[in-house]
């Protein structure tokens, strides 16, 4: 006859702690692990942290270079589709260590400066740019567009809603820079008949349009 009967189904009528000393469990020995068990480390531990430190997990995926996409090359002629410049046309002049695009609009003929953008944010045209006499200056790397942290300090209230606020000038060296590349990026762009005026479109779609349906 069973020690404990059933109530209900699946509850017991006596409890776990009546049902051990009915068993008599409590009269059997405990084997206990024996000392020659414990580990070298467990003996010369003598001082145990107050606090859990968690433990940096080692990373075992390894940095590998951006690829960039094979419709995306020097010359290309690219449409922004995400930040300030998002729209305009502009002309890949190649690719950086960090995996982003050198573009220029040129400015002068779109207001577009030199800039970094994300490939995942530009759709790749058939248009394209002979640039093969061009080769950009290794000084346009990803530390030439980097900010300064001195002028990224946090603004004042008055700066904050525009009272006392100065404007800061653009570095001379800079401007020099986006004449210089522009100048050539223009004297390939006039090679080609109302390229131009296509740069300085704005892309758009009108109703009916789809996107995936469109060839660039």
């Amino acid at each position: 006859m069973a020690r404990n009967s059933d109530v209900a189904p699946y509850i017991g009528k006596l409890s776990r702690s009546k049902l051990f000393s009915k068993k008599g469990l409590y009269k059997r020995e405990r084997k206990s692990a024996p000392a020659a068990q414990a580990t070298e480390e467990q003996k010369e531990q003598g001082y145990y942290p107050a606090d859990d430190v968690r433990k940096a997990k080692a990373s075992r995926k390894s940095v590998k270079p951006t690829k960039i996409r094979e419709s995306i090359t020097k010359g290309t002629v690219l449409i922004l589709l995400a930040g300030r410049f998002r729209g305009k046309r502009v002309v890949c002049l190649g690719s950086l260590p960090s995996g982003l695009l050198l573009v220029t609009g040129p400015f002068k003929v779109n207001g577009v400066p030199l800039r970094r953008v994300n490939q995942a944010y530009c759709i790749a045209t058939s248009t394209k740019v002979d640039l093969s006499n061009f080769e950009v200056d290794a000084k346009f790397n990803d530390a030439y567009f980097s900010k300064d942290k001195k002028s990224s300090t946090k603004a004042t209230e008055k700066e904050f809603f525009g009272e006392n606020k100065e404007k800061k000038e653009f570095p001379a060296d800079k401007a020099a820079d986006q004449k210089s590349v522009d100048k050539a990026v223009l004297e390939a762009v006039k090679q080609t008949p109302h390229l131009a005026q296509y740069l300085n479109a704005t892309f758009g779609l009108s109703r009916g349009q789809f996107p995936h349906l469109i060839k660039y």
